[in-house]
């Protein structure tokens, strides 16, 4: 991989910013959509909570994923892979010539 390839350390810092932001805003729909449900059953509901547990499991189930993947930072893991596969092709491009 050529020095000229490897992203720097501001664009490291804002790319993991982006996603940050995105994690964020996805919690605070998950919060705000979340508690807009639990009210719309507690009091729509004829015997209280109906379903609205169901829509914040599988919802929040989702969100830990994403928070797992900040953490883990697989998105570094795909920028890798995406440059070792670059790498690839331009050593099968060179040899062909």
């Amino acid at each position: 991989m050529a020095a000229s390839d490897a992203p720097t350390a501001e664009a490291r810092a804002r790319t993991r910013a982006k996603y940050l932001s995105g994690l964020l805003w996805h919690v605070g729909a998950f919060i705000i959509i979340s508690a807009c449900f639990w009210i719309l059953d507690l009091t729509v509901g004829e015997n209280g909570l109906q379903w609205a547990y169901w829509i914040t499991a599988v919802w929040a189930v989702g969100l830990a994923f994403h928070i797992l993947a900040y953490y883990i930072d697989g998105r570094g893991v795909e920028q890798g892979k995406c440059q070792e596969y670059l790498a690839e092709e331009r050593e099968r491009g060179a040899g062909t010539e």
